[in-house]
């Protein structure tokens, strides 16, 4: 299969996770949804920008080097801040993690959208003030100018407790997106009054071409127009789940680029069956191992290639 030539952006937090096992061992790796969509799009042989905001301290250069082992061209966004923001991990018994926020994002100066073919975004990069906002004009740059938009909300509520902004900021990207995924948990927190299979669908037909709804282990609703997919998590040993959702992103987002499909205006069963099952082993394969250490092309050969 060709190698991709798409050209794809990813604005948000670039972070280092702290991880404390349940046995107190603390572990630094570089995190951060975005970055780490990033990461994953690139080990898939995506061309991948990722713009961010990392600092001067040793911590930005554990992001630079982790970046760089993957062939991310990293733009670190002004102000230039000293420190790099940190998200402490504590893992439970069974690898899931929770975590506590030390971050600033207040971007000043953003890449143009036109230069790209898909523009991801979301998490906290999406919702915190103030760079929530820059985040808002790119996508609305992007949509304008006709650039595929995916979103991801991941919502943080410990970040950004407020959400009555954050479904603003949510419904406002979602009205702009060609592809979203949102968790199980992101839609019983920004709609409690909804399954979230029905938000997923409110969120389908508002406009968005593809909408992924993930369940953890009970694996994934993909939705296009009035095709819907449901596809089962494939069996794995989980270390930890930190990155499996982004993993999924990216692999999705892959997907799409490879099989050259951010133009089509829909998708059938087949379509999203492929996808869905890429995506899905990409996540698995993240939690099997510690950490956000998505797969490389080689390891998703197969399913790529189907």
């Amino acid at each position: 299969m060709p190698v991709p030539t798409a050209r794809t952006l990813v604005v948000g937090e670039a972070l280092v996770d702290l991880t404390e096992s349940p046995t107190g061992l603390v572990e630094a790796r570089p995190g951060g949804s975005p970055l780490n969509v990033a990461v994953g799009l690139a080990r898939l042989d995506v061309l991948t920008t990722l713009a961010a905001q990392v600092g001067d301290d040793e911590y930005g250069e554990l992001i630079r080097d982790h970046v760089d082992a993957s062939d991310v061209d990293l733009r670190s966004l002004p102000p230039h801040h000293g420190d790099t923001s940190l998200a402490q991990a504590r893992l439970d018994a069974d690898g899931v993690a929770s975590y506590r926020f030390d971050l600033a994002w207040d971007p000043t100066e953003m890449p143009s959208a036109s230069d790209f073919d898909l523009v991801h975004v979301g998490s906290i990069g999406a919702t915190l003030l103030p760079g929530a906002d820059a985040v808002g004009r790119l996508v609305d740059e992007a949509y304008a100018a006709g650039v595929a938009v995916s979103y991801d909300p991941n919502v943080r509520p410990a970040i950004t407790p407020d959400l009555t902004d954050v479904r603003r900021r949510v419904d406002r990207i979602v009205a702009r997106a060609s592809f979203v995924k949102l968790s199980d948990e992101d839609a019983r927190t920004l709609r409690p009054d909804l399954e979230p299979s029905v938000y997923a669908d409110e969120i389908a037909a508002s406009g968005p071409r593809l909408v992924v709804l993930t369940r953890g282990g009970a694996g994934a609703r993909l939705t296009s127009g009035d095709v819907c997919v449901e596809l089962a998590a494939p069996p794995v040993t989980v270390a930890d789940t930190i990155g499996a959702g982004d993993s999924f992103m990216a692999a999705l987002l892959a997907g799409l680029v490879v099989r050259e499909w951010l133009g089509r205006p829909s998708y059938d069963a087949d379509a999203l069956t492929w996808l869905g099952t890429l995506a899905a082993r990409a996540a698995a394969i993240t939690c099997s191992r510690p950490g956000a250490d998505p797969p490389w092309r080689r390891e998703l050969l197969p399913t790529m290639e189907a």
